[in-house]
């Protein structure tokens, strides 16, 4: 049976993160990811037909201003990031057509990365030893009674000394056997973005801006409800993108981009549509009902279960929960709380 110091669940930032942290204490440790990709709920989408490696994020988005832990890593990885677009004003979408603000109350300073925050994920997986990540890998099992944690993963029998699990605790509890039995208030921790679906409409050209707008809009109409500006540096790739709450049709999508900005807008080159719903390496059954936020960071999820097992999402941060910076914190807590045990 293979034997891993610690064995991390979940290849998204949070899990990368604390694998290199972990590494570089001489720690040996394995990252299973039940995907066929690093990064989680950090991905990124290449444009069509863009030869300059034009990415747009269908994830996680922003950093922001006093992000430290984001900041050192994009410094560290040598990322190129740029400001989001703001200026410009912002539209209220009504009934009869959309409302022009002056200014733009609703985006707020922050930072993109210019090949899409996946692109800190992939990052972070190059630096670690190779078959240190093991894709397509799902873990099932886990078992803490013994003196050592038994796993099952990818139908293979593990044994570890300690194990971080980053990944939501509500999937975690929905998709991975755990004995001793958790308590069932884990379970009803939300799911970052879980029931979110993001639109992303991709054009030739940012016409808002050539109107003096910013790309931001509000909606209390829907389905879409928040709209900002995507297009990357210099305004290329050119996009909009929103977020409703559950699913999306693109011909409802594309009517209610055309009322807000207009017929320029009614036909974009590319128009994708993530729900993160949708997606079983994101969000158990039943996550829309999940939407007590209050439970991001509590005790349950900053302490080890039975001594052994670490929360490392952004769920269980207490800085920054539901950011990449939260998740940062997260997997920074967790892989210290292992090495105090190892070393215990």
């Amino acid at each position: 049976m293979p034997h891993a110091q610690v064995f991390i669940v979940g290849a998204g930032i949070a899990g990368l993160h604390a694998a290199r942290r972990l590494h570089a204490a001489g720690v040996a440790v394995v990252v299973h990811e039940a995907r066929d990709r690093v990064g989680g709920r950090l991905l990124g989408r290449q444009v069509d037909g863009d030869g300059g490696g034009g990415r747009l994020d269908l994830g996680a988005t922003w950093f922001w201003p006093g992000e430290r832990r984001v900041r050192a890593l994009v410094d560290e990885l040598g990322i190129a990031t740029f400001s989001q677009h703001r200026a410009g004003d912002a539209l209220f979408d009504r009934p009869r057509g959309a409302q022009r603000i002056e200014g733009n109350p609703i985006d707020v300073p922050s930072r993109r990365f210019t090949h899409s925050a996946a692109s800190l994920a992939e990052g972070l997986a190059a630096l670690l030893p190779e078959n240190t990540v093991q894709l397509d890998t799902a873990t099932t099992a886990i078992d803490a009674t013994g003196t050592r944690l038994s796993l099952v993963s990818g139908g293979q029998s593990w044994s570890a000394d300690q194990a971080i699990l980053a990944l939501p605790p509500a999937l975690a509890l929905a998709t991975i056997d755990v004995a001793p039995e958790p308590s069932p208030e884990i379970a009803l921790t939300p799911v970052w973005m879980g029931d979110m679906t993001k639109v992303v409409a991709v054009y030739d050209k940012p016409f808002w801006r050539r109107d003096g707008l910013a790309g931001a809009a509000i909606s209390h109409i829907g389905p879409l409800r928040e709209f900002h500006d995507m297009s990357g540096p210099d305004g290329q790739p050119a996009a909009l993108f929103a977020f409703a709450r559950g699913p999306v049709a693109k011909e409802t999508a594309r009517a209610q981009l055309a009322r807000v900005y207009g017929d320029d807008a009614a036909t974009p080159d590319q128009l994708w549509i993530q729900d993160w719903s949708a997606e079983p390496y994101t969000a158990p059954p039943g996550v829309e009902s999940l939407q007590d936020y209050g439970r991001f960071g509590a005790p349950a999820l900053t302490r080890p279960l039975f001594d052994r097992l670490h929360w490392a999402s952004t769920e269980s941060a207490t800085v920054a929960p539901g950011h990449i910076e939260g998740a940062l914190a997260a997997a920074e807590r967790a892989a210290d709380a292992a090495l105090a045990r190892l070393a215990a």
